[in-house]
């Protein structure tokens, strides 16, 4: 049997799902594409892509001696139609790969494993390195290029056996191995993805302005969250799936059978009014070993306050107001944008004038001072967009 072959049979034995052979180059055409990316801004305030870019543009620039890539895919289809969730405003809507334990540890794991069977099967002639969305590679087209899939119109991967649903990893090798066929684009006409997106966030097919995409705003975005996007929100607490979850090619995916990447029953559909009180230990506690904790209470309380705003239920209101004397200007400043969206009126006019003149934030002073403008205007529905 080939060593490429050996490769793949090992992989699946250790419960990779896919698994491809590249070289360590993503091509030019891959690589002017991110170069436009970083050039036209729109990596937002992720400053890691632009600091390394040489390294992603060129795997070889990361380490000279590799010679091959093999990538591995791992399916985390959802049982049910994520999407469902959008259509309840009192719950919080959380991105699929994070409702439950946090893939990097489990994927990481078994790429250490079969790198250290490769050096042993290869004798110690190759030389290898794993990484896992931890390091300055483009993963998405190097997997196309392996064969796993292609990447659609919304950037993602998209497998004909698993949708786009699947997290990558790949081993890094000295070996010089025979790289299989990239697959071909299966997107057609299809735009599902594109017209899906409640932020206009693809200015054209294959093009992402993570800037406006929710799941950048909501995950790696530190600070406000412009007004323009808060309704858009709707009740998406942590990642958007919408462009991913639309995919037809999703009808041939098989739910997940990884027990860590099953959803745990409390993050499908949590009620909105649970995240409310939670303070700084309590956040760490509920979301031990979960993605979310590591962009900690603030944003996350910050997320939760719009999609309360966005939810229509005003008997948030009075769990929403302790939460304009928060320690946090990011969590004072949403608690004030929401209670403009549910609270009475004058109630909210007596509160502004409370604190207006002691609030020391200037981003905090400024949600105030938008509260004239609403007051003036037809108040707000609550209403979000839905999924088709």
């Amino acid at each position: 049997m080939r060593i490429e072959d050996r490769i793949k049979e090992k992989a699946r034995e250790l419960g990779f799902d896919s698994v491809g052979i590249t070289a360590a180059d993503v091509g030019e055409r891959e690589a002017e594409r991110f170069q436009t990316f970083i050039a036209d801004g729109e990596y937002g305030e992720m400053d890691w892509m632009a600091a390394k870019a040489e390294r992603r543009r060129h795997p070889q620039a990361l380490w000279p001696e590799a010679r091959s890539i093999i990538m591995l895919g791992t399916n985390y289809a959802p049982e049910d139609d994520p999407l469902e969730v959008l259509r309840k405003p009192d719950r919080g809507y959380v991105s699929v790969y994070a409702r439950n334990r946090d893939y990097h540890d489990l994927v990481k794991k078994r790429l250490k494993r079969l790198a250290r069977w490769l050096v042993e099967e290869t004798k110690s002639t190759a030389d290898v390195k794993v990484f896992v969305d931890t390091a300055p590679v483009l993963e998405k087209p190097l997997a196309a290029s392996a064969g796993l899939g292609w990447q659609g119109k919304h950037t993602n991967l998209v497998s004909r056996e698993f949708g786009s649903w699947m997290f990558l990893g790949e081993v890094f090798t000295t070996l010089e191995l025979t790289p299989d066929t990239p697959d071909e684009d299966h997107c057609g006409t299809c735009r599902k993805c594109l017209d899906a997106c409640p932020t206009d966030a693809f200015p054209t097919p294959y093009t992402l302005d993570a800037r406006r995409c929710i799941a950048y705003l909501t995950i790696e975005h530190k600070g406000m969250i412009a007004p323009e996007f808060r309704s858009a929100i709707g009740n998406r607490i942590y990642g958007c799936d919408d462009c991913l979850g639309v995919c037809p090619w999703n009808k041939f995916a098989k739910a997940s059978q990884e027990a860590a990447f099953i959803a745990r029953s409390e993050l499908v559909e949590p009620k909105l009014a649970e995240f409310l009180a939670l303070d700084d230990a309590a956040f760490r506690e509920r979301f031990q070993g979960s993605p979310i904790k590591r962009i900690g209470r603030d944003r996350f309380l910050r997320n939760v306050l719009i999609a309360a705003g966005n939810s229509g239920n005003k008997d948030l209101a009075g769990q929403i107001e302790p939460l304009i004397d928060d320690a946090s200007p990011l969590v004072r400043a949403m608690a004030i944008w929401a209670l403009s969206q549910l609270s009475d009126p004058d109630r909210l006019a007596r509160l502004r004038a409370e604190r207006i003149a002691q609030e020391p934030d200037t981003s905090v002073r400024l949600e105030w001072g938008r509260i004239e403008i609403l007051d003036k205007k037809k108040p707000a529905t609550g209403t979000m967009p839905m999924a088709d």
